[in-house]
């Protein structure tokens, strides 16, 4: 009979569950779980006060993550985020401080596209290096890391490169202090950024040419796409998303040196893999991506407030993290 239902299709559902549902889902379960545990390890934890800071510091992690999302999900990978960070936030700094522009917002507002135009180009860099010389991603950002350090080093001389103007401290302290509608700036920035990389995703074909690149980057080139093309602008997206990263956080220390950034690429792809990112491509989920930086913070900030794990082992938290959310990642697979 055609109403029939047998004993496969019955099973449909639960397997379409397994298979997308419950790895987009989990990472928010996570959250869920963690925010329980930090609320029985310190009564503090869980005030509106803790959480705001908490995801305002994790808006760094956050934006750059984004952009790897692009990277990852078109089967990719940039290690040189966190020296990124370091010579564009010196780039802008410096430019803040020549002194070019008398006034001082517009000198504010030349600085960021400076930014922006400096990410850009990094993440071209690390694109055309990707895809005209055919050089694998890992190799190429991890030369780039250097390069991207190596001038950081060189042009603070070693040492750090600190805006000096107090006026223009003042009038770019609210880009990460200040607070629209009771909400603080950083996080704001990061839900826009967010909504407008979900759009791209989901939303244009370009976002869909990632995840089919990702999944299978012959068959996509046999489907017309233009493989490389896609690849070099996921790269370019991840360099706006750092600039975009910097310009917060140049108004929050105002300095920088040769080991700012450092180890922040381990968190942004971190934050990736736990937000349900296939780290071999073909699949992703940005939303996922922001829950996954906002867990790293999180993770730090109860090991702050409670006694039982000491706060400089983060980074070997951080690495631990990445490794279980691997084999969770595997085990879902597998049962696929």
């Amino acid at each position: 009979m055609g109403d029939t239902m047998t004993t496969e299709d019955q099973a449909e559902p639960k397997r379409r569950w397994q298979d997308v549902d419950l790895r987009a889902v989990a990472p928010f379960v996570a959250l869920a779980l963690l925010l329980l545990l930090g609320a029985m390890v310190n009564s503090n934890f869980i005030s509106m006060n803790n959480l705001a800071n908490v995801a305002t510091r994790s808006a760094f992690i956050a934006l750059i993550a984004v952009g790897a999302t692009f990277v990852i999900s078109s089967g990719d990978l940039d290690l040189s985020v966190g020296s990124m960070v370091a010579f564009v936030a010196s780039l802008m700094i410096l430019f803040m401080n020549s002194g070019v522009i008398a006034d001082p917002g517009i000198m504010i507002a030349a600085a960021i596209v400076l930014a922006l135009v400096v990410g850009a180009l990094c993440g071209l860099a690390n694109g055309l290096i990707t895809t005209v010389g055919k050089i694998e991603p890992f190799i190429a950002t991890l030369g780039t890391m250097g390069i991207y350090r190596g001038l950081t080093t060189w042009l603070s001389q070693g040492g750090a490169i600190t805006l000096q103007s107090a006026e223009q401290q003042d009038l770019y302290r609210p880009a990460y202090f200040g607070t629209i509608l009771g909400v603080p700036v950083p996080i704001i920035v990061v839900l826009v950024v967010t909504s407008i990389a979900a759009f791209v995703l989901y939303r244009m074909r370009y976002g869909r040419h990632v995840v089919a690149v990702g999944s299978n980057a012959h068959v996509a080139r046999y489907s017309g796409i233009k493989v490389d093309r896609v690849r070099t602008w996921a790269f370019v997206i991840q360099g706006v998303c750092v600039a975009i990263a910097v310009m917060l956080y140049v108004p929050r220390l105002g300095s920088t040196s040769a080991t700012t950034g450092i180890l922040w690429e381990l968190q942004a792809i971190t934050a990736v893999v736990i937000g349900g990112t296939a780290l071999k491509g073909g699949a992703s989920r940005v939303w996922g991506t922001i829950c996954g930086a906002f867990i790293l913070e999180l993770v730090g900030n109860i090991m702050l407030l409670s006694n039982f794990i000491s706060e400089y082992l983060i980074g070997a938290i951080q690495g631990a993290i990445i490794i279980i959310a691997m084999l969770v990642q595997r085990s879902l697979v597998r049962k696929s």
